[in-house]
């Protein structure tokens, strides 16, 4: 997708503590429309706090975050759901007793437009809707993902790296705008993390998505090889913001990762 110079989301000084515990302090940062920005630091940086503010689990002490526009620092997550804003977790967050398929039509409730009573008869608009929404999940995102094969099978039982593509699966049925994507390629072996960052760029770049990508990640290969500017956080402050060459070479980030000046270019497990 080509970016645009169109903020879709601006993030203004956002403060979060959990007690004695300062998560996030006076983070800013902004998202261009058609970008892969990443978000990159050592554990407890504050990435993963950072990402529940942006979709609501979390509601900060300060700080705005706006949308397209409009602020959302209050909104509940169902509501940021309806304006396009999607997520996984750093925790695969799957209903493990039930099929794939049934778990990525979940991520299709919202779209849902018939009423209690045409839906206990299953006749007319109701079948039409359920028909529309199995045509796009089937057509789009399990020919995307490459999941056919195991559309039927019960989630509990998928290896690790199919239960992430499945998540991924249920964060594209909303259709999103943008997609907060929370450490998606970790515990994946290389061949999983090769076809996960494929699949972040097919998102980002195909006509049919052309979806705003935010990325938490510690692969600093994929991190420095997809995305278009990436920032570091490190104890819940910003260190730093730019191209991956330039935050790459940033002495503040080489410290906060290796304490010490050595290039941050990890080689890809």
């Amino acid at each position: 997708m080509a970016i645009t110079n169109e903020i879709q989301l601006q993030v203004d000084n956002l403060y979060m503590a959990f007690g004695g515990v300062q998560a996030l302090m006076g983070v800013s940062f902004s998202v261009k429309k058609g970008e892969i920005f990443s978000i990159i630091g050592p554990n407890g940086a504050g990435k993963t706090v950072l990402l529940n503010c942006i979709n609501g689990l979390y509601h900060p002490q300060k700080g705005k975050i706006h949308f397209e526009g409009r602020e959302i620092t209050r909104l509940k997550p169902y509501q940021r759901a309806n304006m396009g804003i999607s997520r996984t977790f750093q925790k695969i967050e799957l209903f493990k007793g039930t099929t794939v398929l049934d778990n990525i039509r979940l991520g299709r409730h919202i779209h849902l437009k018939t009423g209690l009573l045409s839906g206990s008869i299953y006749f007319g608009k109701t079948a039409r809707e359920e028909i529309e929404h199995r045509d796009f999940i089937e057509r789009e995102i399990i020919d995307l993902l490459e999941i056919e094969h195991i559309r039927d099978k019960v989630v509990g039982m998928l290896p690790y790296g199919l239960q992430k593509r499945v998540e991924l699966a249920r964060a594209l049925a909303l259709n999103p705008k943008i997609i907060l994507l929370d450490e998606p390629l970790a515990g994946l072996n290389l061949e999983e993390v090769e076809d996960m960052a494929r699949f972040i760029l097919d998102i980002n770049e195909e006509e049919r998505w052309q979806t705003t990508c935010v990325l938490v990640e510690h692969d600093m290969g994929v991190v420095m090889d997809i995305s278009h500017r990436v920032m570091a956080l490190n104890f819940g402050e910003k260190i730093a913001e730019g191209t991956p060459p330039e935050v790459q070479n940033n002495p503040e980030v080489i410290k906060a990762y290796l304490g010490e000046a050595e290039d941050l270019y990890v080689t890809r497990r």
